[in-house]
């Protein structure tokens, strides 16, 4: 493979270090660690019998041994490689901070199984030949050796080496991350998808992530699906990518690369993605989500993946960075930041923005809050949210937003049930509707919004939704608007209007008796606002109100103390509606789908964040000037004061819905939607898939 032979010149220069390394481990592995005490002898005991297999692993996969192996053999080995971590091998790993704590100790055992779960990042280092990334965790295994082989550390001395690992080691680790999403040449997991035989489902391994029955299957129909379904599947993704550009005016030919985002099982549609791409003069860059703790988003996985063995694995290591992430670390990660993207800045200039492959159905995950699992702190939050807006503006200086754009689509995966065949099918033609006629139905409704001083949301049923949105003045009606008329283009499927609202006068509580938001369902979300600000919030997810609130606060406003509400859409997308009540999957559909199935708020950024300067306009001809608000607009002053890194939607189903009024300055009213019915003039059409169900 063209990637293995990169990788053999740059692993020469460490090739001595990991063979000392491997040495020195590999005694570990073979005798034990005489020198330890118990309990702490069995867990590094442990991590030698790891590197072990990794060590092998990198071998046979240097050597290509791997390709020679059955398809059996091949799930034999990637089931022996996450073990560990399975649910149900979790509760007696040392990867589970709970039963870390336990057997060492409440201060040792949650740094240690922090340590180990990193050390857990070798076994995709190994598939793509990294010795150096290897190594360098190696090397942190034997100094830690050495530390428990003279004495039982202290909790800060464990500390200090794994904070001091993670800084000195952020100039490798960093600008590798900004490479490999920009660098065509690393070419890992494109080769993998454009050399393989598809239709033989060993290739599945060869990308080195777990790969459960979701992954077998959805490849599996995949190769079942005719040439023709293909092609319009990545049509749909690839068009609606280049309609992005032409939406917002940007010239997509000076562009040569685009980022694909995917997860696994879809590579036959991904191949061809690949081709349609390569005929609009763009190249493929096909990265992985980030492995090394200091470039992981946490709940977010930003790159190729497989299905996660275990979800509460990846809840409790969400937030590792508590070990290390203070002000220096945060001055030293910008720092590197800035130097990796002026190394990369020609490769930089030619990134057009991402294109991104969703998908939905797994089951609803229910999270389990540890103690003994590593959490920021206030101070850490502060920071951490410092770092995200300093980086923002470093990456915007070398891949400008006003000079990029992005498309995201979504299809479900087998672990939806037993209709997952008909709502695949139901999806490919829900991505799939007439542009033009929801571009006209949509038009209608701005119309009327265009006309509103601010729109009346109201839930009805059980739902206690009852919003107030406030909306911006217009200088002349003729020739701007407060609503983008957002059709199939960088979000698909079609349709909504959406506006950034004036925060000033929003106000009310936002409810929702169910909504899917990431990897968790929340039940009985509620978010009031007071001038367009997130005063208070809750959830019914745990008994305790209080774990309730700690969940919203992590998940939803990312460890803010408040977020505004960055938009408000009206989704017109009843078709999709009408599959999700006829499958019974509502609650298993991603915000991509879910935001176009009735109005939606977005907590956080608006839709332009970085962009707000750049003119946008409707097909109708005019601007939608609605693209700041007045936290956004800080950015004049101080531009750390104006983002807040994050944008979620939060959508009302149309069965929790009841009126959305657009309201006069002279206190006379236009109806959008009455009693979870559309009746606008010229909307009654998106009624028909709503009677249906």
């Amino acid at each position: 493979m063209k990637y293995q032979e990169l990788w053999m010149g740059e692993n020469t220069r460490i090739q001595e270090r990991y063979d000392l390394a491997m040495e020195r481990i590999a005694d570990i592995a073979r005798n034990g660690a005489g020198e330890i005490p118990e309990p702490f002898a069995g867990y590094f005991e442990s991590l030698a019998r790891f590197v072990g297999q990794i060590e092998k692993l990198a071998r046979r996969q240097m050597r290509e041994e791997l390709e020679g192996l059955s398809l059996e053999e091949l799930q034999a080995l990637n089931q022996s490689l996450y073990a560990d971590i399975l649910p149900e091998n979790y509760e007696h790993s040392y990867a589970n901070p709970e039963y870390a704590a336990r057997f060492l100790g409440k201060d040792l055992g949650p740094l240690l199984a922090a340590f180990y779960a990193q050390l857990r990042g070798c076994i995709v280092f190994a598939f793509e030949c990294r010795l150096e990334d290897i190594t360098i965790l190696c090397e942190t295994l034997i100094e830690l050796i050495v530390m428990f082989e003279e004495e039982i550390p202290s909790a800060k001395r464990v500390r200090d080496v794994l904070y001091w690992f993670h800084s000195d080691y952020t100039d490798v680790t960093l600008p590798y991350r900004i490479r490999e999403q920009l660098d065509a040449s690393l070419s890992f997991a494109r080769d993998i998808i454009m050399e393989s035989d598809l239709t033989d489902l060993r290739y599945l391994y060869r990308f080195g992530e777990y790969i459960s029955d979701n992954e077998l299957q959805i490849a599996t129909f995949l190769n079942g699906l005719s040439k023709e379904t293909i092609e319009q599947m990545a049509a749909t993704y690839t068009e609606g990518y280049q309609k992005g550009f032409a939406v917002m005016g940007r010239d997509l030919s000076k562009k040569r690369t685009v980022g694909i985002r995917y997860e696994l099982g879809f590579e036959r549609m991904i191949r061809a993605a690949i081709r349609k791409f390569a005929e609009m003069g763009l190249e493929s860059v096909i990265y992985r989500s980030a492995v090394w703790s200091v470039t992981q988003t946490p709940n977010r996985k930003i790159g190729y993946h497989g299905t996660s063995p275990n979800r509460q694995y990846d809840y409790d290591h969400r937030y590792d960075a508590a070990i290390y992430m203070d002000k220096a670390f945060k001055e030293r990660k910008i720092a590197v930041l800035r130097t990796a993207y002026e190394s990369y800045k020609k490769e930089a200039a030619m990134y057009a923005g991402p294109a991104v492959v969703e998908t939905f159905g797994e089951a609803a995950f229910q999270p389990m809050n540890k103690a003994a699992a590593c959490a920021l702190s206030r101070q850490q939050e502060a920071i951490s949210l410092a770092y995200m807006n300093e980086s923002m503006s470093v990456i915007n200086q070398y891949i400008p937003g006003d000079e990029t754009s992005f498309t995201i689509i979504a299809f479900p995966v087998p672990e939806i049930g037993k209709d997952f065949e008909e709502i695949f099918e139901e999806t490919i033609r829900i991505n799939t509707l007439d542009y033009g006629q929801y571009q006209e139905i949509q038009q209608n409704i701005i119309e009327v919004l265009d006309q509103a001083e601010y729109v009346q949301v109201t839930g009805r049923g059980n739902n206690e939704t009852n919003l107030q949105i406030a909306l911006h003045s217009l200088n002349d009606i003729t020739q701007e608007t407060n609503f983008e008329n957002c059709v199939a283009d960088v979000n698909i499927p079609v349709g909504e209007v959406f506006t950034s609202p004036k925060l000033a006068g929003t106000k009310g509580l936002l409810h929702v008796g169910k909504v899917y938001l990431g990897n968790i369902q929340f039940q009985n979300l509620r978010l009031w606002f007071q001038d367009g600000m997130v005063t208070e919030y809750s959830c019914d997810n745990f008994v305790d109100p209080e774990e309730g609130k700690t969940l919203v606060r992590q998940e939803i406003l990312k460890n803010h103390d408040t977020l505004p509400m960055g938009e408000f859409a009206i989704g017109t997308n009843t078709a999709a509606y009408a599959m999700a009540e006829r499958f019974g999957i509502g609650e298993k559909l991603p915000i991509l789908i879910a935001e176009k199935m009735g109005p939606h708020f977005a907590v956080g950024d608006t839709c332009y964040s970085w962009s707000e300067d750049s003119p946008m306009y409707n097909p109708d001809g005019r601007e939608m000037v609605a693209r700041d608000n007045e936290i956004s607009a800080l950015r004049k002053e101080d531009v750390s004061k104006a983002y807040f890194g994050c944008h979620l939607d939060i959508t009302i189903p149309y069965s929790e819905l009841g009126d959305i009024r657009a309201v006069r300055p002279d206190g006379t009213e236009l109806w959008v939607i009455r009693d979870g019915r559309f009746v606008a003039e010229g909307t009654q059409k998106l009624n028909e898939a709503l009677g249906a169900v």
